[in-house]
């Protein structure tokens, strides 16, 4: 089971933006989210995390013919080793749900979404 230490977790807690990206047979493909929403819609940070999926229609796509994703966030209120800012990323997979209780629960906060994108996190680490 994936932990996550101190800093990740503090990342996590401050993180102002998350890019997520997936592959496709045209390359990577990236799409975003502000960290206080999926905090919002998450709470702690745990293995398995939902963001809100507007369109995403690319990110699906090539969700459905590999489910492996990236997430990087990051944040300038955490000290990094070498400055001021410090990052991390997820690498795990991803899919696109339009129903379901991670589904339901972005719904009920952003109505008229039309569900989640739900990353199962597999490993994190810190990038500086």
């Amino acid at each position: 089971m994936t932990t996550f230490n101190p800093v990740i977790q503090e990342v996590w807690k401050k993180a102002e933006w998350l890019a997520i990206a997936t592959h496709g047979a045209d390359g990577p493909h990236v799409v975003g989210t502000w960290g206080d929403i999926l905090r919002q819609i998450n709470g702690d940070l745990t293995v398995t995390i939902a963001a809100p999926a507007g369109k995403f229609n690319k990110t699906e796509q090539n969700l459905k013919k590999d489910p492996r994703v990236e997430v990087l966030l990051a944040t300038r209120e955490v000290p990094g080793a070498r400055g001021p800012g410090q990052g991390c990323n997820f690498i795990g997979t991803a899919e696109i749900q339009t129903a379901g209780p991670y589904a339901e629960r972005v719904k009920k906060l952003f109505p008229g979404i039309r569900g989640a994108l739900v990353i199962h996190i597999q490993s994190a680490e810190a990038q500086l």
